[in-house]
């Protein structure tokens, strides 16, 4: 049995069209692997994580008692050093948490930069 001779341009020009879908699809029509669904989700809870955890690090620093000596050591502290001296401050651990987390203390720092009290 010998195939009609249209049939190669049709699967040709079905291919190129299904590749071009592709190409646009993934380019400029937004879609996205899993993979890069997972990963952008993950982000996205994180950060807003992060920012839920922020009026509780807001909180802890406003109840400690050394707070004008902690806020001064953080201020006289080089730009780059200021969320590692949050983090020394003990203000980015929130409660049940082993450890400080250094997203939460860059977002605090944010928020007490605001607070000039």
């Amino acid at each position: 049995m010998t195939a009609p001779e249209w049939l190669k341009p049709a699967f040709l020009g079905a291919g190129v069209g299904a590749i071009a879908l592709a190409i646009l699809g993934f380019s400029w029509g937004g879609w996205v692997t899993g993979a890069s669904a997972s990963k952008m989700a993950a982000t996205m809870s994180e950060d807003s994580v992060v920012a839920a955890l922020v009026p509780v690090c807001v909180d802890i620093s406003r109840a400690d008692a050394d707070r004008v000596t902690k806020l001064a050591v953080i201020r006289e502290a080089s730009t780059y050093k200021r969320r590692d001296a949050l983090m020394e401050a003990g203000w980015a651990t929130v409660p049940g948490a082993e450890a400080p987390s250094r997203d939460l203390a860059k977002a605090c720092l944010t928020a007490l930069e605001l607070d000039k009290s």
